[in-house]
């Protein structure tokens, strides 16, 4: 998600949580990496693709909190609960993507010691996800700030060692099930800078977890195009993300980040034509802004189009010999119309599933949701599930 909150405060009284005593055990310290064994190849990332086939994010959990206290007991117990994981496996997902902020987590002059209170509470998080039958993906996901700093060579160099002591702690996991995600949208314009960066963070990774699948993605927002242009790694147990929102005119409809104007456009059509473009057009302010919608519409944006841009990825996969999925996707509910967004979703769902990719929608519930929280309770929306190819337990 292009989002650009403002940076928080976290407090220390986050590293000495109590919580339940997880299954796997969090350990205080530097963690020793198991024994160096040689990675699998090339073959085992693209097998282990078929546990990556139609997912959903958890977003807002451990990650996407804005309050600088919400990183709590009482938030990490209630905000997603085992009715929810167990909702997720019975609509028919196979993967979870956890967002995993790892700010609360990172102690700046010894990044490698990740405080034993949080983890014990994403342990506890991971090990339900596991339990209910579903893959899971570790997504480190912070805040722009943290992103910002990478800039600073040294910075860079703290973040591998976190990432090295995160990776071996979930080392003894099953590698068929849990995946290490190296940085959701890294929003670096050095499109260079970040390929070294991501380089020298998959080799971290590997020395902490030798048989896990890493998920590499491109610079900037991880969308299609930045991906097209990303030499793959030089290890060979990845598989490469993008992240599709194309045309952000319409699946960002009414959101008030990034594009001021956004907040403006309600009900704009998909398919996409000249006339329902103009209606929408004329609520924004702005003649650059009301051509952008504008173009939109002569841009005929349809089933046909959005094939296009999905082959042109998985173009790039199949000459580079790498598996591909799509860890984000999705349309902002609110201001939606409806039939639009239901439209939008089965056209990018069945183009990735027709180029033999996974998926994982954006997102449980919020603005992008799967369902609706009602109460407490989590409730379905059966036409969603339809446009991905599910149905309402």
């Amino acid at each position: 998600m292009k989002r650009k909150w403002l940076a928080l405060l976290l407090f220390p009284a986050l590293f000495c949580m109590p919580g339940q005593a997880p299954r796997l055990q969090a350990q205080p310290g530097q963690a020793s990496p198991p024994a160096k064994t040689p990675p699998p190849s090339g073959a085992v990332a693209t097998r282990r693709l078929s546990h990556l086939r139609h997912g959903i994010n958890l977003s807002s959990w451990f990650a996407q909190v804005f309050d600088p206290k919400g990183y709590t007991q009482e938030h990490f117990l209630t905000h997603t609960t085992l009715e929810d994981i167990a909702l997720i496996h019975a609509m028919g997902f196979d993967h979870v993507r956890l967002s995993i902020n790892p700010q609360p987590m990172f102690r700046e002059g010894e990044a490698d010691a990740i405080p034993k209170g949080y983890l014990a509470h994403l342990d506890e998080a991971v090990n339900d996800i596991l339990a209910n039958g579903l893959a899971v993906i570790l997504d480190i996901h912070p805040e722009s700030d943290f992103k910002r700093r990478l800039a600073s060579d040294d910075f860079v160099e703290r973040f591998a060692y976190f990432w090295r002591a995160f990776a071996s702690h979930y080392a003894a996991l099953n590698p068929d099930l849990v995946f290490f995600e190296i940085l959701n949208e890294p929003e670096l314009q050095d499109r260079y800078r970040w390929a070294g960066i991501q380089t020298k963070l998959a080799a971290a990774i590997r020395e902490g977890a030798p048989q896990h699948t890493i998920i590499a993605a491109g610079a900037r927002w991880s969308d299609n195009d930045d991906l097209l242009v990303l030499e793959p790694l030089p290890d060979a147990n990845v598989i490469y993300d993008f992240h599709f929102y194309e045309p952000h005119l319409f699946t960002h409809q009414g959101a008030n980040w990034s594009a001021p104007f956004w907040h403006f456009e309600h009900g704009l059509a998909y398919p996409s034509t000249p006339e329902s473009a103009e209606r929408t057009a004329a609520e924004v302010p702005g003649a650059a802004n009301r051509l952008y919608v504008i173009r939109y519409g002569l841009e005929q944006w349809n089933s046909a189009r959005v094939e296009a841009e999905i082959g042109q990825v998985a173009e790039w996969g199949r000459s580079h010999a790498v598996p591909v999925i799509c860890d984000e996707f999705g349309v902002y509910r609110i201001y939606a119309d409806p039939a639009s967004r239901l439209a939008w979703l089965a056209d990018v769902r069945n183009a990735l599933e027709r180029h033999g990719m996974g998926w994982t929608m954006w997102d449980y519930s919020g603005g992008f949701g799967v369902v609706s929280k009602m109460n407490g309770k989590a409730v379905p929306d059966e036409g969603t599930l339809r446009a991905l190819g599910l149905k309402r337990p």
